[in-house]
């Protein structure tokens, strides 16, 4: 984690954003999307991770958490580690994976050139956490993350994208559990 952005109060929301390592477009299969989603389930049944908004991008995540359990920082450098871990292994697997040594070859790559890793990384090094700390914040912050798919030319709606918690906000069946954040109040 960068050493200018901290989880300092873990009563708090945060907005975090963490990308693949050269902004690799790996999350362009659901497989791996789906291997991000079962990490965050783990993490929200056994670490007391709590989502509240999120968006899977196909090179990078925005999420939009807090916690009741374990410290935030925990939670992500777990989840990251072991997402990391088996992102690699359905990489190596996948029978259509035509990107493979290419893929494999720049995360290898990337964990040599890092001192705090061992030939491989699959995530750039940091979260940027941003503390959430008033609902205008809080609510642009949402809104940023559920507008991503329809600023890349995705969808046309943000409720249209299923790797989003846009879905929950607009009220149709989302695919992992979140925590409805209230309504802005003028």
């Amino acid at each position: 984690m960068s050493r200018g952005y901290k989880f300092s109060d873990q009563d708090q929301l945060y907005f975090v954003s963490f990308a693949v390592v050269n902004w690799i477009d790996l999350f362009i299969r659901n497989e791996y999307k789906d291997i991000l989603l079962a990490s965050w389930r783990h993490c929200q049944q056994h670490k007391g991770l709590e989502i509240y908004g999120w968006c899977i991008m196909t090179s990078h995540v925005h999420m939009i958490i807090g916690t009741h359990g374990d410290k935030l920082e925990n939670i992500m450098r777990d989840m990251k580690k072991h997402t990391s871990a088996a992102l690699k292994e359905a990489i190596k697997q996948h029978p259509a994976e035509s990107r493979r040594e290419w893929m494999l070859g720049m995360m290898e790559k990337a964990g040599k050139e890092n001192g705090q890793n061992t030939n491989f990384q699959l995530w750039q090094q940091d979260n940027h956490p941003i503390e959430l700390f008033d609902q205008k914040i809080l609510h642009q912050k949402l809104d940023y993350t559920h507008y991503n798919p329809l600023e890349a030319g995705i969808v046309e709606r943000p409720e249209d994208y299923l790797y989003s918690s846009a879905r929950d906000y607009y009220g149709l069946p989302g695919i992992i559990d979140i925590i409805l954040v209230e309504p802005m109040i003028l």
